[in-house]
């Protein structure tokens, strides 16, 4: 199925939930990303500030400073994206197309030196491909640590389709957390 296609489609399923579901399918993605052995062992990741109804990322924030870990969120940045550290939610603001931002003023961090690297999606597929919104923005700036074990595609289960036919500057997770499973696509 075309990217664009998959895109529409899974935009428009994830607009009608309802807010309950959202939040319980959200407590368990987070639940079972929390007890995983990539997050106990990550010391710097970098999470997203969910909208338009992708899994929320509020409780893996909460446990990782309650672990003294470092978390990153991502700001736009020509036609990439880089990550600065953010310590309280209501530091972030909203930057570009209304996500919001850590401060500017924050520390850069290098995509090599994060640990985990949690990414919103339209839809994956069972190898680990991302259909995103189209801008490219984590492919462009991710492509780099493809296949170092760093990089996280949390989504609804709905949103896992069977194959994606990715293009060569599309990254692959190499972990996948749905409200149902954790899978390794690339082990």
């Amino acid at each position: 199925m075309p990217k664009k296609t998959v895109r529409q489609s899974m935009l428009a399923r994830r607009r009608i939930l309802a807010a309950s579901e959202v939040k319980s399918a959200s407590l368990m993605v987070q639940s079972r990303f929390i007890a995983s052995d990539e997050f106990a062992r990550a010391d710097v990741l970098a999470l997203y500030a969910p909208i338009h109804n992708e899994v929320d990322t509020a409780a893996v924030f909460a446990a990782a400073r309650l672990s003294a870990k470092t978390v990153l969120y991502p700001a736009v940045s020509g036609t990439g994206i880089e990550f600065r550290p953010v310590i309280d939610l209501e530091e972030l603001r909203k930057g570009a197309f209304g996500i919001p931002e850590p401060p500017e003023s924050r520390e850069l961090y290098n995509p090599l030196d994060i640990d985990l690297i949690v990414i919103p999606g339209v839809a994956f597929d069972l190898a680990g491909k991302r259909v995103g919104y189209g801008k490219g923005y984590y492919d462009k700036t991710l492509h780099f640590v493809e296949g170092r074990k760093k990089l996280v595609g949390f989504c609804y289960e709905f949103q896992l389709v069977e194959e994606i036919k990715d293009e060569p500057h599309d990254v692959r997770m190499d972990l996948l957390v749905t409200e149902k499973r954790v899978m390794r696509p690339r082990n």
